[in-house]
C-alpha cells in the first residue's frame, strides 16, 4: 500500500495573525479560515471553517499571557483533532510561562510542564518553538520538539553591523550558554552582569564581571519582560566606559514601562524578533523578522527533511 502524503493547512491563533500571514505567504500557501465565536461572559469557541479531515495541520500562536492566548491554542488543537486531522503542529514562536520551569521555592507550580501536558492532551502530535526560556523545557515534552534559534536570525543582522572591538554580554548568570554561544560564532569576549532581585521582574543590585571599556557591547538575552534588567546593565556598562550598548532579544514582552525605560536608557537599539506583536513602535526597537525560518523548518517537517542546517549555534 503506497503511503499518501497528507494536505498541509496552515492557520492562526488571532493574536498571531499578522506573523501567521507572512509565514503562510512564505510556506506557499493561503491561511486558512477560522471563524471565533464570542459569548458576552468572554468564553469563545473557534470554528475551522474548511475541512482538516486527514491533513498535517500546522496552527500558529505565541502563547504569551494573558492566558486567553495559551486558552485559544488548546481549543484549536482539540478542535483540529476532533475533526481526524492526522498530524496537528502547534507552532509557538513564543512559548508562555516558561519562566516557571521548576520549583524555586516550597508550594510553587512547574507551569511550564503543566503546558506542555496540556499541549499534548489537547492534541499536537510535534512542537516548533523558537528560543525557549530554558532548554530543558523540551524534556517536559512526549512529542517531538523542534527548538529553534533566533541566532540564525540575528547573527547575519550583528555581522552587518561590523562593529569593532566587539564584546557579547549576559544580562544575568542564567544567560551566560547563550552569550558564550554567541562569542564563538563572532569570535568576540564575553562578559557577564551578576544581578540581585528583590522581588520579581525588580533588581536590587547589579554588578559587571569583566571589561567593557573601549568595546562596543551587544546584550543577548531571550526575552525583555519589563527591560529592567537590559537598560540598568546597559546604563552600568556605559559607565564602565563602554562605547556603546545593544541588546538582542527573542522575545519582546515589554510590559509596563518598558518602552519609556528603553527609550531613557543608553541602549543603542534592542533589536527583537516578531515572534509576539509590539505593542507599539519606538525608535530604538528594531524587528527581525522570522517568518522565513518558521516557513523553511515547516516545510522541511512537512517532506520529512533533516532541519539540523537552521541550527546556527
Amino acid at each position: 500500500m503506497s503511503y499518501t502524503v497528507p494536505e498541509p493547512k496552515i492557520f492562526a491563533c488571532t493574536q498571531s495573525t499578522a506573523l501567521a500571514e507572512k509565514i503562510a505567504k512564505s510556506f506557499g500557501s493561503d491561511l486558512g479560515k477560522v471563524k471565533f465565536s464570542r459569548y458576552s461572559d468572554g468564553e469563545f469557541q473557534p470554528s475551522f471553517e474548511e475541512s482538516v479531515r486527514g491533513a498535517r495541520v500546522f496552527i500558529i500562536g505565541s502563547t504569551n499571557p494573558s492566558s486567553e492566548n495559551l486558552m485559544e491554542m488548546l481549543l484549536m488543537l482539540d478542535a483540529a483533532k476532533r475533526a481526524s486531522a492526522r498530524h496537528i503542529t502547534a507552532v509557538m514562536p513564543y512559548f508562555g510561562w516558561a519562566r516557571q520551569d521548576r520549583k524555586d521555592k516550597p508550594r510553587v507550580p512547574i507551569a511550564a510542564k503543566l503546558v506542555a501536558k496540556m499541549l499534548e492532551t489537547a492534541g499536537a502530535t510535534r512542537i516548533i518553538t523558537m528560543d525557549l526560556h530554558a532548554d530543558q523545557i523540551q524534556g517536559f515534552f512526549e512529542k517531538p520538539v523542534d527548538h529553534l534559534f533566533a541566532s540564525t536570525l540575528f547573527l547575519p543582522y550583528l555581522k552587518s553591523l561590523k562593529l569593532d572591538n566587539l564584546t557579547i554580554a549576559s544580562p544575568d548568570m542564567g544567560g551566560s550558554k547563550r552569550a558564550y554561544a554567541y562569542s564563538k560564532a563572532l569570535e568576540s569576549d564575553v562578559v557577564i552582569c551578576y544581578k540581585q532581585r528583590e522581588k520579581a521582574n525588580v533588581i536590587s543590585h547589579m554588578e559587571l564581571i569583566g571589561n567593557v571599556e573601549g568595546k562596543n557591547v551587544v546584550l543577548v538575552d531571550d526575552m525583555v519582560d519589563t527591560a529592567g534588567t537590559l537598560t540598568k546593565a546597559a546604563d552600568l556598562m556605559m559607565e564602565r566606559g563602554a562605547l556603546s550598548v545593544r541588546a538582542i532579544t527573542t522575545h519582546a514582552l515589554l510590559s509596563g514601562d518598558a518602552y519609556e525605560k528603553i527609550e531613557k536608557s543608553k541602549l543603542s537599539e534592542l533589536i527583537v524578533t516578531d515572534s509576539i506583536p509590539l505593542k507599539k513602535q519606538s525608535p530604538k526597537v528594531k524587528v527581525v523578522e522570522s517568518a522565513e525560518l518558521f516557513a523553511d523548518v515547516m516545510t522541511r517537517v512537512h517532506n520529512n527533511t533533516s532541519i539540523s542546517s537552521k541550527f546556527l549555534m
